[in-house]
């Protein structure tokens, strides 16, 4: 803790006497450019531009949202959200993303959790269990998606603050920070007073760096495992939660099938769906290939639901592993515990100019969009405090 304060109150002081150095040549506000348009880069900018800097986000893809994916589906004349990325908050203990969400007045629901779980521990051998009550924490969905918050947040940007398809490929530090970007096939540069990295750790690190990381600092990008870029997500939908009416939750823990855990991800109305993610390794399901992936699991949902769950309407699929701007190759490797994340710091004249920030930095929240949120605050919190001298 108290070598994050230090580091902080470093970065503090720089930040402190650029923006002075720009009150004397006539300027109020600094240019900072933010490298990833997901919801750590979204919120960054916003919390920025609220704090009256220049911001610019520059995005290797051709959409915002980073690992937050919602696709959205058209049954009998209306629009249903399904997420293929995160799902979930947790009101209880997630302060940050729900003021995020109250402030943005999206609509919520209530995970599904009402009625029995299955559990299948081999082939064919499915037991179905009631949890007590009060063992779940319930946690939130959002009506129309995980997505409608990033959408929500590049709403409230400046217009021309998110530059698609600029992928940022060299950072170079000397009085100013350089970044140089490849766009629709040309290469050009821009400089601005600070640079913030919101990519995932391992990604970061394929970035060319001048001056050249510290081999400790290039070791903490390579050996952080990007969250749930090794896995994939699937999500079966149906004319209507039928499992519902049999009393079960939608909820299935599976020791066996491709699928290792299921939970019902239906609309507040309308249609039925079920989410899962892979037991299978992304070498395997490499192997395996998308049709048939999507074969074995309707196969499963049978197996534990009933013939009804042989008929879905659409069964959507995402594998992040073979996502370059979310997984390295060592992401393919299955993670055997829950990584230990932290802050990384950089060195040098790097740590003055250039800040990494993401949920991967985040030692509490790591993994959830919480500690996306959580990376920021911790940042502007030193960020903002140059003002009070």
């Amino acid at each position: 803790m108290l070598d994050d304060t230090l580091f902080f109150c470093a970065f503090q002081k720089n930040i402190r006497y650029t923006r002075k150095k720009h009150m004397k040549e006539g300027m109020n506000m600094l240019r900072i450019a933010v490298v990833g348009a997901g919801l750590t880069g979204l919120y960054t900018a916003w919390r920025l531009q609220e704090r009256g800097d220049e911001v610019t986000i520059f995005e290797a893809r051709e959409r915002i949202g980073g690992r937050v994916l919602t696709k959205t589906l058209t049954l009998k004349d209306h629009f249903y959200a399904f997420d293929l990325g995160p799902t979930w908050y947790w009101p209880e203990t997630e302060r940050l993303m729900t003021t995020l969400i109250e402030r943005l007045q999206l609509p919520v629901l209530v995970q599904a959790t009402d009625g029995t779980m299955m559990l299948e521990r081999s082939p064919g051998q499915v037991e179905q269990h009631r949890l007590p009550d009060g063992q779940t924490v319930l946690s939130h969905r959002l009506v129309k998606g995980m997505h409608s918050v990033t959408e929500a947040l590049a709403e409230q940007l400046h217009p021309g603050t998110i530059q698609l398809a600029h992928r940022v490929t060299a950072i170079e530090v000397t009085e100013q920070v350089e970044l140089t970007m490849e766009q629709s096939g040309s290469r050009f540069r821009q400089t601005f007073d600070h640079v913030i990295v919101t990519l995932p750790p391992r990604l970061s690190g394929q970035i060319q760096w001048h001056p050249a990381l510290a081999e400790s600092v290039q070791h903490q990008l390579r050996t952080t495992p990007t969250w749930m870029a090794g896995q994939a997500k699937v999500v079966a939908v149906y004319d209507t939660p039928f499992w519902r009416q049999t009393g079960r939750s939608g909820f299935a823990i599976s020791w066996s099938g491709v699928l290792q855990e299921i939970h019902d991800a239906s609309p507040p109305t309308g249609p039925g769906a079920l989410f899962g993610f892979f037991r299978l390794t992304a070498t395997e399901r490499a192997t395996l290939g998308e049709t048939e992936v999507k074969r074995q699991v309707v196969e499963q949902l049978i197996h534990l639901f009933g013939q009804e769950a042989g008929h879905p309407v659409a069964v959507l699929y995402q594998d992040w592993a073979k996502e370059p701007e979310t997984a390295a190759k060592a992401d393919a490797e299955p993670l055997t515990d829950f990584p230990t994340y932290g802050l990384i710091r950089l060195e040098g004249a790097l740590q003055d100019k250039v800040t990494l920030l993401g949920t991967e930095s985040d030692p509490t929240f790591g993994g959830h969009l919480e500690g996306a949120l959580q990376s920021v605050e911790r940042w502007l919190t030193a960020y903002m405090r140059e003002d009070e001298s």
